[in-house]
């Protein structure tokens, strides 16, 4: 019998700061968020229902993450698919480690604003995606 392994995580939320974009020595983007989550809970004592918040360090690799750094802002909201990767390292107090969320993908659910960070670049866009194009192939 074989096994299937499912190693996928799904998240929305909204960005806690500005994405922060840098590059390795090998020329490849590396873009690293963080995003804010609410979990919904009833408080045991009022019986009110209360956020309780969360967040998340995600790693965007690529002209992904240069496109999610050019893009957004803090407070902006995304929705992220990836997988959880588990690392460990030697530290100052011994063995440490880390689960990581890389992204794999990342939906621009809007800004906070309405508006992109650059609506120049955007608006190609739109303005194609609104006259249509018969001649995409699905």
């Amino acid at each position: 019998m074989s096994t299937i392994n499912i190693n996928r995580i799904v998240l929305t939320g909204n960005l806690t700061a500005d994405p922060e974009l840098r590059s390795l020595p090998s020329g490849t983007s590396v873009c690293r968020l963080r995003l804010a989550t609410n979990t919904r809970r009833k408080d045991s004592a009022s019986g009110e229902w209360v956020d309780k918040p969360n967040y998340f360090d995600i790693t965007v690799w690529g002209a992904h993450g240069e496109n999610v750094a050019r893009y957004t802002t803090k407070g902006s909201a995304l929705a992220i698919d990836g997988r959880l990767e588990w690392r460990e390292w030697d530290g100052e107090h011994g063995k440490r480690q880390a689960v990581d969320i890389i992204a794999d993908t990342v939906q621009f659910l809007g800004s906070p604003n309405g508006r992109a960070k650059n609506d120049d670049a955007v608006a190609p866009a739109n303005e194609a995606l609104a006259a249509g194009n018969d001649d995409i192939p699905f």
